[in-house]
């Protein structure tokens, strides 16, 4: 299957260089907000957030998502109906009215803000004669078309072609009608189908293997710090929370910070020193987003393990957003479903973002719950605002369960006294002819290291 064929903006798509035009339409379902109890598996609900999340903010969120992939949004339109249909998802009558519609002001595809069964795309297509993509294929393509390193490039297509073998029939029905088929029926392409399931079997395979070996290279640079070892504290939160402008602000770096939905893919790394003079390593990793693909969780998977090792995981959240609440939720889910449910809440520590975007009131209770909080700072990444509470925060975080440990270290010992700077928190520090003597709050395992790399210097009295 050549690249044409699998991207959205390309070939018989029916687009051209220019942006495509696309109504955004989100489904509001009231029969799942009634109901508590499981969801029908044709409805392909999710665990009633709706309850949670306005129908007018999930709307604006598929129309920024939709945006971030170049397109123009002709228009987004909140959609009720009374129960998802298996077929069509939506009922006959609104079919029909949504048709009337495409007629009237025509666009180039319509962006469903959910996910939808191929059965339900493929025959959304041919009652509305548009293409029709869903929530999981949208935010696929922006992972394709941001993803700058070669892993996140793999993990993304696994997705993909994972994705797309699921809808073939939908996909390849020119090849049908090229050989005399007629319309979504089954006909003399399905043979053609059978092959091109076997050429994105093959390619799958072949993805895997060589995902292999870049996840390997990736564990061997991660053991390497390990041995450092500087604790990792890593950034997460809902997609353009503003983590990138945080961790530039905070490290000097220059990763791309954009008022855009996923406008950082790739995890970026910078060391970093807290104000006790301990180091860190700052991990930016890619932003969450509700409903985001099982199977694109489970391909970022490796990329989110600097998230699994962090000693730390700083919560960034956009408490300027009316939808901020659920974005929280969204997060912690998405924490879970990488196995690190154990660790909420007393890993996490929230960076309350974008303060400087509220006044009043609104602003002074972001400022009086975070300050009663003992796991909250508020702040903005932007101006700066709070920041040097977050490091100290962080220091705190870090600090707990350190012992103080007294080494007589000699001045010829250089590289042991660095260690013990870089590795802990110099409390006292008393220098004669022969030696420094130092009180330095360290780990356990820590001292342990130190012990073992410089034995012939002299053992510490620790106090808890």
């Amino acid at each position: 299957m050549s690249d044409d064929q699998i991207k959205l903006r390309t070939g018989d798509d029916g687009m051209g260089d220019g942006p495509a035009r696309a109504l955004v339409l989100q489904p509001d379902i009231k029969q799942q907000r009634r109901s508590r109890g499981p969801a029908p598996a044709a409805a392909l609900v999710d665990d009633d957030p709706d309850a949670i999340r306005g129908m007018r903010a999930r709307l604006d969120e598929g129309m920024a998502l939709t945006t971030a992939l170049g397109l123009e949004v002709a228009e987004g339109v909140v959609v009720s109906v009374a129960r998802a249909r298996p077929a069509t998802l939506f009922g006959s009558g609104k079919v029909d009215e949504i048709k009337a519609q495409l007629e009237a002001a025509p666009v180039d595809l319509v962006v469903i803000n959910r996910p939808l069964t191929p059965i339900q795309q493929r025959n959304l297509e041919k009652a509305w004669n548009v293409k029709v993509i869903d929530r999981i294929w949208l935010i696929l393509e922006i992972f394709a078309d941001r993803a700058r390193t070669r892993e996140g490039r793999l993990q993304v297509e696994l997705a993909r072609l994972g994705y797309q073998r699921s809808r073939l029939v939908r996909s390849w029905t020119h090849l049908e009608r090229q050989r005399g088929g007629r319309g979504f029926l089954a006909g003399p392409g399905e043979s053609q189908i059978e092959t091109d399931r076997r050429i994105i079997d093959d390619k799958v395979a072949k993805l895997k293997l060589q995902l292999i070996e870049v996840v390997r290279t990736r564990e061997l640079h991660r053991k390497n710090r390990r041995e450092v070892p500087y604790p990792v504290v890593a950034l997460v939160g809902y997609t353009n929370a503003g983590k990138s402008t945080l961790f530039n602000r905070v490290t000097g770096a220059a990763v791309v910070a954009k008022d855009m939905l996923f406008a950082t893919l790739d995890p970026t790394m910078r060391a970093l020193e807290l104000p006790s003079g301990r180091r860190i390593i700052l991990s930016d990793t890619v932003g969450f987003v509700s409903e985001l693909p099982t199977g694109l969780i489970a391909a970022f998977r490796a990329t989110l393990e600097e998230v699994k090792e962090a000693a730390l995981i700083i919560h960034v959240r956009d408490i300027a957003d009316p939808d901020t609440a659920a974005q929280r939720r969204d997060v912690l889910q998405v924490l879970g479903e990488l196995g690190l449910g154990h660790r909420l809440p007393h890993d996490v520590l929230e960076f309350r973002n974008k303060l400087d975007l509220l006044d009043g009131d609104a602003r002074d209770q972001v400022l009086n719950e975070a300050a009663r909080a003992d796991d909250a700072v508020a702040g903005s990444s932007m101006t700066g605002e709070g920041l040097d509470g977050l490091l100290r925060a962080i220091d705190a975080r870090l600090a707990v369960g350190d012992e103080l440990a007294d080494f007589d270290v000699p001045h010829s010992d250089g590289q042991a006294l660095a260690w013990l700077y870089a590795h802990g928190e110099v409390a006292a520090r008393a220098d004669d002819e022969a030696a420094a003597h130092v009180s330095v709050r360290l780990k356990p395992q820590d001292i342990s290291r130190f012990q073992a790399r410089w034995p012939h210097l002299s053992a510490p009295d620790s106090d808890t």
